[in-house]
C-alpha cells in the first residue's frame, strides 16, 4: 500500500483527523492533510472533493475521509469514478473493504469511532491487499454502472 496518504475531514471529523495525522506520520507515512483545520462548521462536500481530486489526479493512491457520521463524506467521495470509498465502523469492515472491494478510501464517522478504533482500522486498511479473482470481476461490473 502507498506510503503517501491524503486525509480530510469536515468539522465533525476534525478531532479524529487530528489524532490520525501524527499517528500516521509516526508510522512513516507521508500525510497530505487536505483540511479542515478546526472544528468550525464547514461543508463535507468541499473536503470530500479535495480528497477525490487527489485520488483522481494520482497524487495519492489511498485516502482517509471523515465527517460526523461518515455518511456524507462517503456519499461525496463515491460520486467520483476513481474513488472506491468504504464507510467502515470496525476492523473487519476495513479489512473486507480492501480484500473484496479494493477500496482506496477509508471513510469513518468522527462522532462514532474512537481514535483507538480508528487507528486499528487504518492499520488493517493500509496493510490488507486486494484478493482479486472473482472480486476483480465485480469491480469491472461496478465500473460499468453508468458513471460518466
Amino acid at each position: 500500500m502507498s506510503k503517501k496518504i491524503a486525509i480530510t475531514a469536515d468539522h465533525g471529523g476534525f478531532s479524529l483527523k487530528a489524532a490520525l495525522v501524527p499517528y500516521l506520520k509516526d508510522k512513516g507515512y507521508e500525510v497530505i492533510d487536505l483540511g479542515t483545520d478546526s472544528d468550525a462548521r464547514v461543508d463535507y462536500p468541499d473536503f470530500g472533493k479535495r480528497l477525490a481530486e487527489a485520488i483522481t489526479k494520482g497524487t495519492v493512491d489511498i485516502g482517509i475521509g471523515m465527517c460526523g457520521s461518515g455518511i456524507g463524506m462517503d456519499m461525496t467521495l463515491n460520486r467520483y469514478p476513481a474513488v472506491r470509498s468504504a464507510l467502515c465502523t470496525s476492523v473487519t469492515m476495513a479489512r473486507l473493504a480492501r480484500q473484496h472491494n479494493d477500496a482506496n478510501v477509508l471513510t469513518m464517522g468522527g462522532r462514532l469511532i474512537t481514535p483507538l478504533v480508528a487507528m486499528d482500522m487504518v492499520d488493517v486498511f493500509l496493510s490488507t491487499e486486494f484478493t482479486g479473482g472473482r472480486y476483480a470481476d465485480r469491480l469491472v461490473k461496478l465500473a460499468a454502472c453508468g458513471v460518466k
